[in-house]
């Protein structure tokens, strides 16, 4: 959609910076359905009672950064510690984490991935990678370029939320 063919309401600014603003918001409307879609879709190939997509999150985490305390992970997933308290519970129910205790503040924890955890990581990303270079083979070559491109802009996007 072009910018010029959005805003027709009343504004106190000029008419440009009204229709930057639809057209940006637009923008934003069009992506978050996009990005939804695609996240809905890969999480429809999972089983039913597969780990959910915050848990995959603390699981790649605490594999990319190292053990880590709930506290911690609740503040780096920008969730309450209520709920990522479930989530840690979940996982460690499943044996995909550990708690044990904090190496300096015995009345702490840390929690850490088990290898039940990265084989599970590495199963999803290895199923989720090869739908998505699937759908990605569909696409030109100039469509594949145009979309790799993207993928910083997407990256710095996904920083500043």
């Amino acid at each position: 959609m072009d910018v010029e063919q959005v805003g027709t309401g009343t504004t106190t600014g000029p008419p440009e910076s009204k229709a930057r603003k639809d057209g940006t918001a637009s923008l934003a409307s069009d992506l978050r359905v996009t990005v939804a879609r695609i996240t809905r879709r890969l999480r429809q190939a999972h089983a039913v009672g597969d780990v959910s997509l915050s848990g995959m999150s603390v699981l790649a985490r605490l594999a990319a950064d190292g053990p880590d305390s709930p506290g911690a992970l609740a503040e780096l997933e920008r969730v309450r510690p209520q709920a990522m308290a479930a989530t840690l519970a979940a996982l460690e129910q499943r044996g995909l984490v550990l708690r044990s205790p904090h190496p300096v503040d015995r009345r702490r924890c840390v929690v850490a991935v088990t290898a039940a955890g990265r084989d599970m990581l590495a199963a999803r990303h290895t199923e989720s990678v090869g739908r998505l270079a699937n759908a990605i083979e569909e696409l030109t070559p100039r469509e594949q370029r145009t979309l790799a491109a993207a993928l910083p802009l997407l990256d710095r996007l996904a920083e500043g939320l």
